[in-house]
């Protein structure tokens, strides 16, 4: 019990549901490989906290990545022992205790080694690296889309995306991007340009990418979730120290998924501006109904510029940084922590910006008068059915939150 109290020592914004239910699952995995000294009572009670919904309150900051993440992890324990608090279904916060006694339950009497095999490990970072992960991959195909509606407003060659043209490079991301592009395109009528800027162009390079970035960045939290990741850890009959703990993978990889976020966000503002630009797109002045009365979306652009800037500071690797902490026992750290916060607000800034280019394009569209290829209709129709434009003038943070909202759900 001293080392669960001495230890939870987070602070910040309590973790998302999503993110303590990951780390709930990846804890008892670790600890379910049979090399962290606890008994199977442990495992059944961190699944317990899941089946029912009883979700320990956890703060966002306080972890180094080693020994693992012990600030969040000892404040997950803290909670299972019915000393910490939790939150229930509705959004509740109250002492785990009173939960537990709600549902007839009781909270986890620890014994030897068993604090240190709850707080021990990368369950924290790995938990909430993965959901960041799970969540990219969604935004991309929505990129995907969005690119190629804004595209067939104001781009001219679709043979640039053609499967012949892409296989001659076949990285797996980009094909995938190209692919999901050049289909979406289908009936769409080339112009007259040569080529395309590159913000359209390469957009299944770009995106593609990202893609890729996010399959190594699986591959990295696939491994770690089945692995045992804290210290010291039983292998057959001996008791053997090591630094399973560390979590520079986890780092690396949650630095690589942020930096490529912050390029998806980018490209997209860059697309949205040839959107609102007449010289580049032939569409009126900031999309405005009537150009000089109204200002259109003039502000969307700046506030997506203002975003995009701020998401540049986050592509800044975390995991290059090292404080030594523990009287200098723990003298390398990964701050895998902190590289996967970051990357998850690499995630929401992206969404938002990918939501404002949505906006215009939709907006585009209405003002074209071009139509669009058969099979962006469907978007066409979503957005209208699911977002509400206003015609003219109106406040634009409204749409956008509701273009962001859409662009949450399943593609």
């Amino acid at each position: 019990l001293n080392v669960v109290r001495s230890h939870a020592a987070g602070l910040g914004e309590p973790a998302e549901p999503e993110v303590v239910r990951a780390t709930l699952l990846v804890r008892a995995n670790t600890l379910a490989k049979g090399h962290s000294g606890a008994r199977p009572l442990v495992v059944e009670k961190l699944l317990e906290l899941l089946n029912n919904d009883i979700l320990p309150v956890i703060p966002k900051m306080g972890s180094v990545g080693a020994s693992g993440d012990l600030a969040p992890l000892a404040h997950l324990a803290l909670a299972l022992v019915g000393e910490g608090d939790v939150t229930v279904e509705g959004g509740r916060v109250l002492p785990s205790l009173i939960a537990f006694r709600e549902r007839g339950l009781e909270p986890l009497e620890l014994e030897a080694r068993e604090a240190l095999a709850l707080i021990n490990g990368t369950s924290f970072s790995a938990g909430l690296l993965g959901v960041v992960v799970a969540r990219a991959e969604r935004l991309v195909e929505w990129a995907d889309k969005v690119a190629a509606l804004t595209f067939s407003q104001i781009g001219a060659r679709r043979s640039q995306f053609s499967p012949e043209l892409l296989e001659l490079r076949p990285h797996p991301g980009q094909l995938k991007s190209g692919r999901r592009i050049w289909e979406l395109l289908e009936g769409f009528e080339e112009g007259d340009r040569v080529q395309d800027a590159y913000s359209l162009r390469c957009a299944p390079q770009v995106h593609g990418a990202v893609l890729d970035v996010l399959a190594f960045a699986k591959e990295v939290l696939v491994r770690e979730f089945n692995s045992a990741t804290d210290n010291p850890l039983v292998v057959g009959e001996r008791v053997l120290s090591g630094g399973n703990f560390h979590g520079q993978l986890v780092g690396f990889a949650a630095d690589a998924v942020a930096s490529a976020l912050v390029s998806l966000a980018s490209i997209s503002e860059r697309r949205t501006f040839r959107l609102l630009t007449p010289e580049l797109s032939g569409l009126p002045p900031f999309l405005a109904r009537e150009p000089g009365v109204e200002s259109g979306l003039m502000l969307l652009q700046v506030s997506q510029a203002a975003l995009v800037s701020y998401a540049k500071a986050l592509a800044h690797p975390a995991s290059v940084d090292s404080i030594p902490t523990s009287g200098n026992q723990e003298d390398f750290v990964p701050m895998s922590a902190n590289a996967a916060l970051k990357a998850a607000q690499a995630l929401e800034i992206a969404k938002k910006v990918v939501a404002g280019e949505l906006v215009a394009a939709a907006r585009a569209v209405r003002l074209s008068g071009k139509g669009v290829p058969p099979r962006l209709r469907e978007l066409v129709d979503r957005y209208s059915s699911e977002v509400k434009p206003k015609e003219g003038d109106a406040v634009v943070s409204w749409e956008w939150e509701k273009a962001e909202e859409l662009v949450s759900l399943e593609p």
